[in-house]
């Protein structure tokens, strides 16, 4: 397994976020024209990335033989909700992706935590995790609410914020609002950590 140079890597996994952006910006005010159809907004912006994220996963394929489980489904959902946008010239679906993405990963991981007694995270991170069973449960719990949570903030964001508002917290919102959770995550995992000192 070869492993990616760190700013490749970071490239691409961002570009096309970034790409996204500036397509968006580009084209909020100046629709673009495809086939006697135009196209503004949010919705050129999507047929901007979805190919960019293709090629990405592509690139990295070709580099690694290996592809992230993670980033082969969230460009699943990204090829689905980007193609019903582009094809209906409705972002309805693209500004409801986040949603989608955010309830099923806290779905998956309550019925794990509340119906089988299971933290789901520990058999995807046990290995460079070491923390206890009682710290994999509360990790993961707080993991559902944090899902939950940016399932509903993205809803409030595009529905009663606008679309301007919901742009950057697509594009560097969730991001920050992810890293800023982590960051909340580290006095549980030292106290439930197994690692020897």
């Amino acid at each position: 397994m070869r492993e990616l140079n760190p700013v490749l890597k970071m490239a691409l996994e961002i570009g096309p976020v970034i790409a996204y952006f500036i397509a968006y910006q580009r084209f909020a005010d100046t629709p673009v024209v495809l086939g006697g159809q135009e196209y503004s907004g949010v919705v050129a912006a999507t047929a901007v990335f979805v190919p960019l994220i293709l090629l990405s996963l592509v690139v990295s394929w070709l580099l690694t033989r290996q592809l992230p489980r993670m980033a082969v489904f969230t460009a699943v959902i990204v090829v689905v909700f980007g193609g019903l946008t582009i094809w209906l010239n409705d972002d309805t679906f693209t500004k409801m992706r986040p949603t989608v993405i955010y309830s099923l990963f806290a779905f998956v991981l309550g019925v794990g935590l509340w119906l089988q007694g299971r933290s789901y995270l520990r058999y995807l991170m046990g290995e460079i995790m070491p923390i206890d069973e009682e710290g994999w449960m509360k990790f993961t719990r707080n993991w559902v609410i944090f899902f939950a949570g940016m399932a509903l903030f993205n809803e409030f964001t595009w529905r009663v914020l606008g679309e301007e508002a919901w742009i950057w917290l697509d594009t560097f919102g969730q991001m920050i609002l992810t890293f800023a959770f982590i960051a909340t995550q580290f006095p549980l995992l030292q106290k439930h950590s197994t690692e020897e000192k």
